[in-house]
């Protein structure tokens, strides 16, 4: 079983707006760099290698973390967002709010116009979990929430329709565990990154 140690980026100013990124590289916000100034990967995962999202607010997040070696993986980038990239939620749901009812209660199969699905998601994330796997050695992963979502999701058996089983604190690395296919399952969510917490 090979360890996988997921980590969605500190906070940008598009978070502070609840504006949807996607693809959109922005930098951390100042609040970001502060949270992420805090924050200190736990010792039991201090050999562990490091990859992020291509994304800059990853590469950030994961340089503060004391990532100085690390590589950038393609697959790990957020999910795309498409024409709703830039907007918020609440703006989509009051300009149609019956569309939007029906687009969100799809699950899995939730997508923007122009956009990619969680389901997607995780089928994009498949060949680099086996690879991962194939490896065995515990990595370290910062990325998005909507790439955590997807795994989460696939690891737990969610079809992503109501609440999720547990609650995750994006402001935590989420473990999961890998076995030589690279199917996941989790093995400890809400792990804190509290430097005030660290030994």
């Amino acid at each position: 079983m090979t360890r996988l140690v997921m980590i969605r980026h500190a906070t940008t100013a598009w978070n502070e707006a609840r504006r949807l990124q996607g693809r959109t590289d922005i930098a951390l916000s100042e609040k970001g760099r502060a949270e992420v100034a805090d924050w200190r990967l736990p010792v039991e995962f201090a050999d562990g290698d490091w990859v992020t999202s291509p994304l800059l607010r990853a590469v950030q997040t994961a340089r503060a973390l004391g990532a100085w070696r690390l590589s950038c993986e393609p697959c790990l980038v957020e999910m795309d967002w498409g024409e709703w990239e830039g907007r918020t939620l609440d703006e989509l749901r009051l300009n149609d709010p019956e569309y939007m009812t029906e687009v969100e209660a799809r699950g899995l199969d939730f997508s923007a116009p122009g956009g990619e699905s969680p389901r997607q998601l995780q089928h994009r994330l498949a060949p680099w979990l086996s690879d991962v796997a194939a490896a065995r050695r515990t990595v370290i992963a910062v990325c998005h929430k909507g790439v955590v979502r997807a795994l989460f999701a696939r690891a737990v058996g969610w079809d992503m329709l109501g609440r999720p089983p547990l609650k995750l604190d994006w402001g935590c690395a989420q473990l999961f565990h890998l076995d030589d296919d690279g199917a996941p399952s989790l093995e400890r969510a809400n792990v804190s990154l509290s430097a005030e917490a660290a030994p």
